[in-house]
């Protein structure tokens, strides 16, 4: 390429940002500015993660629970969304209701946790992949000794849902995740990567008693065809970004529209 891309690597999460709002993806990974405030519901998910790191690190389960309810206490006012609670007592309350939300959904969690033979926690890997212009960096929840073969590993994702996905695992998010993982651990472990699981936990409780946690599995031996789309995906991304272009909002963007078209109106980003 005649001119650097603007970022040094891509992340799952980098990459659905740019595909949903350029604009905001430049804010954040190009320029480095993150002060947009996140849902009470992403927090709580983020709580559950710590909680999840702590328990499969070999935490008692007590413990975990309260590492993850130290978290959403440490968060400041500044970081949340509110919404439409803006008084001191409003956000007191939503606050409160955060930490219930959290201790119910973990508690759902660790009534049955599942078991692996975990290899690492928290694995935060980058992997420069022949054929592609950036590296790939992600961060796997849980790397285990596959159950389907005692010589590979297989990947755990955790996801703290209000509820579960459309889809299953033919879900297009959860294909494009995996493989950011799935080159990541390989490259961290040296070692063939066969399964991608995401254990979904739904935050509500079923009204009809049934099971809060369900299973997706992505057998890597089965996506010839979404590997290919992937790296092809990586590679049409980056030329887009490296291109001189206009970065435009996207005011339909449920999560930053608004404040993405804000930065446009006041010019304060992009080229």
């Amino acid at each position: 390429m005649k001119r650097k891309p603007p970022i040094e690597h891509w992340s799952y999460s980098s990459l659905m940002a740019f595909l949903r709002n350029p604009l905001a993806w430049y804010k954040r990974y190009v320029e480095g500015v993150y002060d947009t405030p996140s849902s009470p519901s992403s927090f709580i998910g983020r709580a559950g993660h710590v909680a999840l790191e702590h328990f499969y690190k070999g935490v008692a389960k007590e413990e975990a629970i309260l590492s993850g309810l130290n978290y959403l206490k440490n968060i400041q006012d500044i970081e949340i969304n509110f919404g439409k609670a803006q008084s001191k007592r409003a956000k007191k309350m939503k606050r409160a209701g955060m930490e219930r939300g959290y201790q119910q959904a973990i508690s759902f969690y660790l009534a049955r946790p599942p078991r692996h033979k975990v290899l690492g926690v928290e694995i935060n890997a980058l992997a420069k992949i022949k054929g592609l212009p950036l590296p790939l960096k992600a961060v796997s929840d849980l790397v285990v000794q596959s159950r389907i073969d005692q010589n590979a590993i297989d990947i755990i994702d955790h996801k703290f849902v209000d509820s579960w996905s459309s889809y299953g695992r033919g879900k297009t998010l959860f294909i494009l995740q995996a493989m950011f993982n799935y080159y990541t651990v390989r490259e961290a472990f040296k070692k063939p990567v066969r399964r991608f699981v995401v254990y979904e936990c739904k935050k509500s409780r079923n009204k009809d008693g049934s099971s809060q946690m369900r299973r997706y599995i992505i057998n890597f031996e089965d996506c010839a065809e979404e590997f290919v789309l992937f790296r092809k995906l990586i590679n049409d991304a980056t030329k887009e970004i490296t291109r001189r272009r206009l970065y435009l909002p996207n005011p339909s963007d449920m999560f930053e529209g608004e404040n993405s078209f804000d930065i446009y109106r006041l010019g304060l980003v992009g080229e």
